[in-house]
């Protein structure tokens, strides 16, 4: 029998040490937990909010996050290309998701506030309409990736290759052009 669990609180526990029960989990809040290194596979999060929370190198596979915010959280190395892909959706604030992926992902409207997306990969992802609100993407790898309607203009450190990439209506300041051009190797001055 699968585990029901609705807006409950769950504060500064290790689940790296208890794991979490598999189930469905609704309008809960983490707070302060570890993850580290966990198996989240096949648990449903939907309106779940993670805050401060460590969530590097969980294992993710057919893992449900449906309207779920994590705010100043460290969530490294995660396989988000590996949750279940039905209705998936995020909010990022303040977050370090280094050195993970989102590969082949559909995540319209996405909102990275603040967040460290150092070689992160959004190969072949659907980024349109999203927000990356002052983020670094340094060493990020875009190809493939769609990012029409996107704003990107607070954000900086990104190589985005306009023609290996869709760009149609995305938002740029005029700092952030030097990121569109890296691939031809010239000077701006």
């Amino acid at each position: 029998m699968k585990t029901y669990i609705e807006e409950k609180t769950f504060e500064r526990i290790n689940f790296s040490e208890n794991a979490l029960a598999k189930g469905d989990y609704e309008n809960c809040t983490f707070s302060n937990c570890v993850f580290l290194k966990t198996n989240l596979s096949s648990i449903n999060f939907s309106e779940c909010e993670f805050e401060g929370c460590d969530l590097s190198l969980a294992k993710l596979t057919n893992t449900s996050f449906k309207d779920v915010k994590f705010k100043n959280c460290k969530l490294l190395g995660l396989r988000f290309d590996d949750c279940n892909k039905f209705l998936l959706s995020f909010y990022f604030e303040n977050c370090v998701l280094n050195l993970s992926s989102f590969y082949n992902l559909k995540l319209r409207n996405t909102r990275f506030n603040d967040c460290k997306l150092e070689e992160v990969d959004f190969v072949e992802t659907d980024l349109t309409n999203s927000l990356f609100k002052n983020c670094n993407l340094n060493k990020a790898v875009f190809g493939s990736t769609v990012l029409e309607h996107s704003d990107i203009s607070t954000s900086f450190n990104f190589s985005i290759d306009p023609e290996a990439n869709r760009i149609r209506k995305a938002k740029f300041s005029l700092a952030g052009i030097v990121g569109l051009l890296d691939k031809y190797d010239i000077e701006i001055h």
